[in-house]
């Protein structure tokens, strides 16, 4: 068997599996070479121009179709990280480090236009490769309401092959635990800040390693794993990746400032510069090197700080600083060291075709567990963190309770005269705004919230869109219910209303699903705003015409035409009419004591505002359309969104 198919072989079990065992029973981690030849990035002022993307089995260097405008931000860029190292990629602010660990984890921006080629073991890599690979990001994204374990679980029931039994889940999960130094606190929550005490900061960065070594990768990606640590525990989380590395995976991490300590533990260094690469090699190999350019290290001086500056372009003297840079580029790419990595980061682009790389592994699903199990499972972390926040259970609920009260103090002992008549019908429109403002609020921040994690789980592969659509919908649903329920049940008969039990229940029935509706509405808010405060202010403003064009402020007859069509999407619009026509359809007479403007039976309160009885079943199958028309476009919100970032 030639070289080539040996490699291709190689990828193969890489993709399937991600780890062997070894003659001893013990699981090793596929040791990759992981190389990037060729890497160019231009950012374009409109949307990227390449039908493909980076990580497609082969990138025509001559068919870039690059504007000629575009900024050029990395600029033939080489470079090789090995297993059993880690390769730390540094450079001062705006040198192109960060674009670089977004190429290589394929997290680039839509405007930028890649040129160059990826390499498995010296075989050129596709979108799979992201799937097989770990990427701890500086920001750690967590359910803050679970306990380590718990989210470590979640991880190991929906990131594990299928194949596996819980129970070897369960071990691994111990495993990485213990691996790891979180033992003490494994059931602890992670915390939310300000609202619920949780792990330190250097446990939670542990736990994002521990989140992604869960799966045994084979490479691991870590863009400023010690940022906002102590010198302590950045130390602990290098000395954890060495650990890491020494297992056999390729560790390749971005590094802002190391101390000298932290400096001495990385095995390989990559200085990049103005897009360019300054020197790749040993911590060793790079004091060589630039002592021999006559720029030496000074004795008793942090290495890092000093090609840092020696990098960096100083305001007011711009150009002095890039003619440095560039020579010192230059005489690395010249050298035998960068001739070197160049010759063995390159490939012949003609050597391998699409057809070589196999069919059945390219169109192989990113999930790992099933569609009952990604809904089992997210239904379980939900569940969890519903009900452990503070904010979701004992807050709203007290707070409905609460309010509840007030009104029936407010409003009790109604009776049929002409002020008990006003009173109804104002205190029934309450039942909707104040519901309304209460649950839709709620609603608006289910997704929003959760959005960034919720991005970063579906570029793993971990869950279907729709599997966590679905779950966030049935764990809030009893909550959307109850809050109603309370409502009425502590109202309906301290205020007088309509005492026969059939209306109660019709009462009940409509409040729920009016409220329902505006829950809806609250979800496509939250789908399709990023942002917490953009998302309320969308809702205040839209829910404001739902509420004076209910019918209660205005009479529908006297709504002026060109509104009147935005009244078609208010859940509270026909939600009061139904409750109305609840109330007073059988009411034959009311105690008006001789008032004229006083309605004498029910049908007179309803032709006051215009309301009909026989609108009921219209108006039931309009607050089922805005139910599951709200949902059904907050999914589509929710679906694009995951689109934009494949």
């Amino acid at each position: 068997m030639d070289t080539k198919r040996e490699k291709q072989e190689l990828l193969i079990s890489i993709d399937k599996y991600g780890s062997f065992e070894s003659a001893n029973g013990s699981t090793q981690t596929e040791r990759i070479t992981f190389t990037w030849n060729n890497i160019n990035v231009f950012v374009t002022k409109g949307p990227r121009r390449d039908t493909g993307r980076f990580f497609e089995f082969i990138r025509r260097r001559n068919e870039t179709g690059i504007h000629p405008e575009a900024k050029q931000i990395l600029k033939n860029v080489n470079g090789i990280a090995r297993p059993g190292e880690v390769l730390a990629i540094m450079g001062a602010s705006g040198a192109g480090k960060t674009t670089l660990m977004n190429v290589l984890t394929s997290q680039s921006a839509p405007n930028m236009l890649i040129t160059g080629v990826c390499c498995a073991n010296g075989v050129p890599i596709d979108s799979n490769l992201r799937r097989k690979c770990a990427y701890v990001q500086q920001e750690d994204l967590f359910i803050g309401t679970l306990s380590v374990k718990e989210h470590l679980i979640f991880q190991a029931l929906l990131r594990m092959d299928r194949k596996i039994p819980n129970k070897e889940r369960m071990k691994r999960v111990d495993e990485v635990i213990r691996a790891l130094g979180l033992s003490k606190c494994e059931n602890t929550k992670i915390g939310i800040q300000g609202r619920i005490k949780g792990i330190s900061g250097g446990e939670m960065k542990r736990l994002s390693f521990a989140s992604e070594v869960i799966t045994n990768p084979s490479i691991m990606f870590c863009d400023e794993p010690t940022s906002g640590l102590d010198s302590f525990m950045a130390l602990n989380i290098v000395q954890a990746l060495k650990e890491l590395a020494q297992s056999g995976k390729t560790i390749i991490c971005t590094i802002h400032q190391p101390s000298s300590d932290l400096y001495a533990m990385f095995d390989k260094l990559m200085l990049v510069a103005e897009g360019r690469v300054a020197f790749l090699g040993s911590p060793r190999q790079a004091e060589s090197f630039f002592a021999s350019l006559d720029v030496p290290c000074p004795t008793n001086f942090n290495p890092a700080d000093y090609f840092l500056e020696l990098l960096a372009i100083a305001p007011g003297r711009e150009q002095a600083c890039r003619d440095a840079v560039q020579t010192i580029c230059d005489k690395f790419a010249q050298s035998e060291l960068g001739t070197s990595i160049a010759r063995e980061t390159d490939i012949e682009i003609g050597e391998y075709t699409v057809e070589d790389y196999p069919r059945g592994v390219r169109e192989e699903s990113p999930y790992k567990s099933s569609w009952c199990t990604q809904l089992r499972v997210l239904l379980w972390r939900s569940w969890l963190s519903d009900m452990r926040d503070p904010l979701i259970i004992r807050m709203r609920i007290g707070q409905t309770i609460l309010i509840a009260i007030l009104v029936s103090l407010i409003y009790a002992g109604q009776t049929l005269t002409e002020e008990g008549v006003m009173s109804i019908n104002g205190v029934m429109y309450i039942f909707l705004s104040n519901m309304t403002f209460e649950n839709l609020f709620s609603a608006v921040l289910v997704f929003c919230t959760e959005m960034p994690l919720f991005i970063r789980d579906h570029r793993r592969g971990m869950y279907r869109s729709d599997v966590y659509f679905l779950s966030k919908n049935i764990v809030d649903l009893p909550l959307f219910i109850l809050s109603p329920v309370l409502t009425i049940a502590i109202c309906y008969y301290c205020i007088g209303l309509n005492p026969l039990p059939d209306k109660f229940f019709t009462t009940l029935g409509i409040t729920i699903l009016a409220i329902n509706a505006s829950v809806s509405f609250g979800y496509m808010i939250s789908c399709l705003s990023e942002k917490v405060d953009v998302s309320i202010s969308i809702a205040a403003v839209i829910t404001m015409p739902a509420m004076l064009l209910s019918g209660y402020y205005i009479n529908f007859g006297s709504m002026p035409k060109y509104l009147r069509w935005i009244s078609y999407f208010s859940w509270i619009r026909y939600g009061y009419e139904c409750l109305m026509t609840n109330q007073w359809t059988g009411i034959d007479h009311i105690n008006c004591n001789g008032t004229s403007t006083c309605p004498e039976n029910g049908q007179m309160v309803l032709d006051t505002y215009a309301f009909s009885a026989d609108h009921t079943m219209a108006n039931i199958g309009a607050l089922l359309g805005l139910l599951f028309g709200f949902r059904i476009l907050a999914y589509i919100f929710l679906l694009l969104k995951t689109y934009t970032v494949d």
